[in-house]
């Protein structure tokens, strides 16, 4: 599992700073668990590069406690995008 395209629900995080993210589906989730990692990163987290509509950006997934990894979405993705909460966005993942 070098790349995927998923569908996901951007959603907002309330707390001090407004941060935007987006859930991986489950069952890229489990593939993504499933990897093998040489060296851990931090929080466990995967580096990947995302496509969204024409901007892509380098950044990482990160697991929860829940079970899907969560996507962060930069402010700048989202306004050139026209992104905003609850929006439904295709994102095309290359594991880095």
């Amino acid at each position: 599992m070098k790349r995927f395209v998923v569908k996901a629900k951007v959603w907002k995080w309330e707390g001090p700073a407004a941060w935007f993210f987006a859930y991986i589906p489950d069952k890229e989730s489990k593939a993504l668990r499933a990897l093998p990692r040489p060296k851990q990163r931090g929080f466990g987290s995967i580096k990947v590069r995302i496509k969204v509509g024409k901007t892509s950006w380098d950044t990482s997934l990160f697991p929860t406690k829940e079970g899907p990894y969560v996507l962060p979405i930069k402010s700048s993705v989202r306004r050139k995008e026209g992104i905003d909460d609850g929006d439904v966005v295709k994102l095309e993942c290359t594991i880095l």
